[in-house]
């Protein structure tokens, strides 16, 4: 693209200048930078209208990015016509959600000469995943983000440094303090232990005996926000016991995840009765696909018939139909 395509931004504002647009000419901006998204402009003009598009990059395209910004702006376009200037002003958008489609504006007016398409951001905004009220990025946001980040280390230091604990948790080679207030808002298991007269709550004890020491600080340097990743990936099959034992939903997906993206011919049918276990279907297709789709199950004879021996039998039987239907289908 030429420089014709640049989009001049700063700060919450945004100028493209677009050259003369014949009839029927269709245009779009380079992308340009504004809060915490890549957005575009394109213009279209047909015999009648003239219309203008703002949208934001594809946010699905990155895992982790941010969601789609609800957006509060104003419209302009600048025409140069000499001797006099004029400004067409869009009434103005508040707190649109910009998804796909982005914000279109059909201007019943045929542009010929020179002219800026000016937006002026009032106002971005974030959705709350937990469902609250939206938060603005220039704002509230970057507070939040500060408070949260501070709430953690001191969530951290209340756990390594001792503070005010109140429940041992007993591994199986160990015990290590915590807080019960904590772990019944993780764990709706430890909430019913520590709301009626159970032993725990007598004695302000928690047994895991199976699981070890280590495992059990990572399980709680999870709940409490402070679990690194080496720690987890040591890990992750004990954590994914005590997040299916202890209802711990966020835990148990972000194991499920993990284990799905390491799968190999040492540790495939292990994972594979793993996920058949704890019910993760997203990992049981993958073992399955690994060993049917990719015949891998050819090259692990001894380990394979001792899974047909000793495997439940309709996990097994399910594995043995799909080599039967591959092998087939050959």
């Amino acid at each position: 693209m030429t420089d014709g395509a640049r989009v001049e931004a700063a700060h919450r504002l945004a100028q493209w200048r677009v050259d003369a647009l014949p009839c029927y000419t269709y245009r779009k901006s380079l992308p340009f930078r504004i809060g915490l998204w890549n957005w575009y402009l394109s213009v279209e003009r047909n015999n009648k209208q003239t219309c203008v598009k703002l949208f934001v990059e594809n946010s699905n395209s990155a895992k982790n990015g941010p969601s789609a910004p609800i957006a509060s702006f104003v419209t302009k376009l600048l025409i140069s016509l000499p001797p006099n200037r004029q400004t067409i002003v869009h009434p103005g958008i508040f707190d649109k959600q910009l998804k796909h489609d982005g914000f279109v504006w059909a201007i019943d007016s045929t542009v010929t000469g020179r002219f800026v398409i000016e937006i002026e951001f009032l106002d971005l905004k974030v959705a709350d995943p937990s469902g609250g009220e939206p938060a603005s990025i220039w704002a509230s946001h970057q507070i939040k983000q500060s408070s949260d980040n501070t709430a953690l280390s001191s969530l951290a230091r209340m756990l390594h440094e001792d503070i005010l604990t109140d429940i041992t948790i007993n591994a199986a080679d160990g015990s290590v303090r915590a807080h019960r207030a904590i772990l019944a808002t993780r764990s709706p298991v430890f909430r019913s232990m520590f709301s009626h007269d159970l032993r725990e709550k007598e004695l302000s004890t928690v047994d895991i005996s199976d699981m070890s020491l280590d495992a059990c600080h990572a399980f709680l340097n999870y709940i409490y926000g402070d679990l690194r990743s080496e720690e987890f990936l040591a890990n992750r099959l004990a954590l994914l016991r005590a997040a299916d034992k202890y209802d711990i939903a966020d835990l148990k997906e972000a194991c499920h995840e993990s284990l799905l993206e390491d799968i190999d011919t040492g540790n495939v049918l292990e994972r594979l009765q793993t996920a058949h276990l704890y019910r993760l279907p997203k990992l049981k297709s993958g073992c399955l696909r690994f060993l049917v789709d990719f015949r891998k199950v050819y090259e692990m004879h001894d380990d394979f018939n001792v899974f047909l021996q000793t495997g439940e039998r309709d996990l097994v039987a399910e594995v043995f139909h799909g080599v039967l239907a591959a092998w087939s289908g050959r």
